[in-house]
């Protein structure tokens, strides 16, 4: 059930804390004191739509917040499939308003808006001002008629769906496959041109790496042998110049005096190893310089492979890898081309063969809701009857469709005579917009027994409706506040009377500003709030005496029931 309601700088209202009862709660008013936007408010804590002309002028942020207090398992069993659990029973839905944007929060936690909606749904049913608009169309009985039935409903529901996403995409691939032949043909040259192009380069995973820094070699091979030439000529070369002449020299001036003192033994030692050293330098200096001999020739091959390699990156993929997968997928694309009339017909073996599992879960289906469809269609049609309608026949046709949805292959449509002798017609053609309010009224009170969702709101239920069938409204609501938790807005005194908690939503000014606020009312106070919707402008003793009645009566009524 919903335990409270707190709402922070939304238009009129600055700050307002509501703790709701069981039962029926009655929420009247004067016109323009601000139920809808209470009402409103409670549609942006569940996710509905916020612009920032909603806050209140010069606030910074508005905040709506709801405190549910989960009694059913079955609520819970549902909250906990959306990673909500309830923290000692506790639900809090929240959301903060700010300047282009808000936050959702689910005890504590930020959600995104989608799952803030999904947990609402779980919690609470709204029912407008103008959803029983709806029922003109048969989408929306349709819906009714799967809510009713939902508990063996929904589990086929959702293999009908998975089977029409199935069958659709089957259809799809059939569809995109069966092109005319001269496209194929022409996709399939292409395909066929691209194949050959990848096949004829012969492509070695890595040789684009390698060639790469052969070519940086060839691109710099005169600048290198020329450093090399140059290195070479001052170490190796035997001119009177160069280091290994010059080293020559120097060994055989130290060899005499080596023999002479130790130490200078020592350093002629040191001089043999340094010329050894050059000398092995100098090899293979000269061996490097092998390295970098190339004809011309060579250059030119191995710049055309690299010119090859990267045009095909260009086409077919950034590695040598990716080419290779390009024209393997190439190579299959072509193998189906080239039998096609197989293909063709694989897929539509795959189709009908999802057809024909689709076809078995919307029979199913079908069976389910005619199965559900008159136990409804009498549940509704005494509900009806109960709202003050004399003479009521009603029925819920199931025809089928011509084809296939993700709902199944039905239609529904509620039939009704509200004249004995009246043929049945659809609900559309014969209820005008009070009796729809009334029937939606009777459809929810079905619906609610068969849900688990324990709070329910009205808005202004009573619209089109006084006398005899206000009662019989008042009746209705005061039952299914027996069942649910019901968070009424009315006009009607006859409604108001069944209230289990009335509170009273009340506009204040002053000189500075105008706001808007919402309170319990006691015993005298209801009969006050009572005479008022009553008698108008002026409460009479007598509008007040009525007024006491109304309560008393309505009081007595709840307890026969």
């Amino acid at each position: 059930m919903l335990q409270s309601l707190h709402v922070k700088n939304l238009a009129l209202i600055e700050e307002a804390e509501v703790e709701w009862k069981d039962g029926l709660n009655i929420l009247t008013g004067e016109t323009g004191a601000g139920k809808s936007l209470l009402l409103g408010s409670v549609h942006l804590a569940l996710g509905g739509k916020y612009s920032a002309s909603m806050l209140r002028e010069g606030a910074d942020y508005g905040l709506v917040e709801m405190v549910f207090y989960i009694r059913d398992p079955r609520q819970k069993e549902k909250l906990v499939a959306l990673e909500i659990e309830p923290e000692d029973g506790i639900v809090v839905l929240s959301r903060k308003l700010m300047d282009g944007r808000s936050i959702s929060r689910i005890n504590g936690e930020m959600v995104p808006i989608g799952r803030l909606k999904a947990a609402a749904e779980i919690l609470i049913d709204i029912h407008g001002q103008h959803e029983h608009q709806s029922l003109l169309y048969k989408k929306k009985h349709l819906e009714i008629l799967d809510a009713y039935a939902k508990e063996e409903a929904d589990p086929v529901k959702k293999k009908v769906r998975d089977a029409y996403r199935v069958y659709r995409e089957a259809v799809k691939t059939l569809e995109e496959a069966d092109k005319a032949e001269t496209e194929r043909r022409k996709e399939a040259d292409f395909l066929s041109f691209e194949a050959s192009e990848i096949r004829e380069a012969s492509l070695v995973t890595g040789e684009d790496e390698e060639l790469e820094q052969r070519y940086k070699k060839m691109l710099n091979a005169k600048k290198i042998t020329d450093s090399i030439q140059e290195a070479y000529q001052c170490t190796g070369e035997l001119s009177d110049v160069s280091a290994s002449s010059l080293l020559s020299r120097a060994i055989h001036a130290m060899s005499e005096a080596s023999a002479y003192d130790e130490h200078i033994k020592e350093l002629y030692g040191e001089l043999l190893e340094i010329d050894s050293l050059l000398n092995d330098f100098n090899r293979e200096l000269s061996d490097c310089q092998e390295e970098f001999r190339f004809s011309e020739e060579e250059f030119y091959e191995t710049e055309n492979r690299l010119n090859t390699i990267n045009h095909l990156k260009t086409k077919y993929g950034k590695t040598i890898e990716d080419i290779l997968a390009y024209a393997e997928e190439t190579e299959k694309k072509l193998a189906v081309l080239a039998d096609y009339d197989a293909y063709l017909e694989q897929l539509r073996k795959q189709k009908e063969e999802a057809r024909e599992e689709l076809q078995i879960w919307t029979d199913q289906l079908t069976r389910i809701r005619k199965s559900y469809a008159k136990g409804l269609s009498e549940e509704i049609r005494q509900g009806i009857l109960d709202l003050n309608f004399l003479n009521v026949e009603f029925e819920t046709e199931i025809r089928p469709l011509s084809d296939f949805t993700e709902y199944g292959k039905d239609e529904a449509e509620f039939m009704i005579s509200l004249n004995p002798g009246e043929k049945k017609k659809p609900l559309g053609m014969v209820a005008s917009g009070g009796e729809l309010s009334r029937i939606m009224l009777a459809v929810k009170s079905v619906l609610a027994d068969k849900d688990e969702v324990e709070t329910l709101i009205f808005d202004e239920i009573d619209t089109g409706i006084s006398g005899r069938t206000a009662q019989k409204v008042s009746e209705k609501m005061a039952l299914l506040g027996k069942r649910h938790q019901v968070l009424c807005i009315t006009h009607l005194a006859q409604i108001a009377a069944m209230a289990d908690a009335h509170y009273l939503i009340e506009k204040q000014t002053d000189d500075q500003k105008t706001t808007t606020g919402i309170r319990l009312l006691n015993e005298d106070e209801e009969i006050q709030e009572l005479a008022r919707i009553l008698g108008g402008a002026e409460i009479t003793h007598a509008v007040l005496a009525t007024a006491r009645e109304m309560k008393k009566l309505a009081g007595n009524m709840k307890k026969t029931e």
